[in-house]
């Protein structure tokens, strides 16, 4: 019902910035809640940030908290993640989900998103 195609990784130098977006399409009235995860090779899949589809709360995962920031455009039905001050461990393939519930946003793990995208992979050299 929903299909979601981020863009915008890349390789930067640690410090750097990036900008990743997710286009979403389909029933998106369905969606309540958007998140952003990110899985390093042979690391399990973890949550960076969500974001409520139409009050815009957000939170955020300790690791990227006050370096990334979470935004939505809900007349666009695309998702952002601006993430500054960019460390080698921020390295993974970046994955935005969908949730038809706001549990995805209470309870960030993979098994509350109902709808993945396919991956921008993001790598940072020190």
């Amino acid at each position: 019902q929903v299909q979601l195609v981020e863009s915008g990784g890349g390789l930067v130098q640690a410090g750097g910035s990036l900008r990743l977006s997710c286009a979403a399409s389909g029933r998106t009235s369905d969606i309540l809640t958007m998140g952003w995860f990110r899985q390093a090779p042979g690391k399990e899949r973890e949550f960076a940030a969500a974001i409520t589809w139409s009050g815009g709360n957000t939170n955020y995962a300790d690791s990227v908290k006050g370096r990334f920031t979470i935004s939505r455009d809900n007349v666009k039905n695309t998702l952002y993640l601006q993430m500054n001050k960019l460390k080698p461990e921020d390295t993974a393939v970046y994955y935005c989900a969908a949730a038809k519930s706001r549990s995805g946003f209470l309870y960030p793990t993979t098994y509350e998103y109902d709808y993945w995208g396919q991956g921008t992979q993001v790598t940072v050299s020190s």
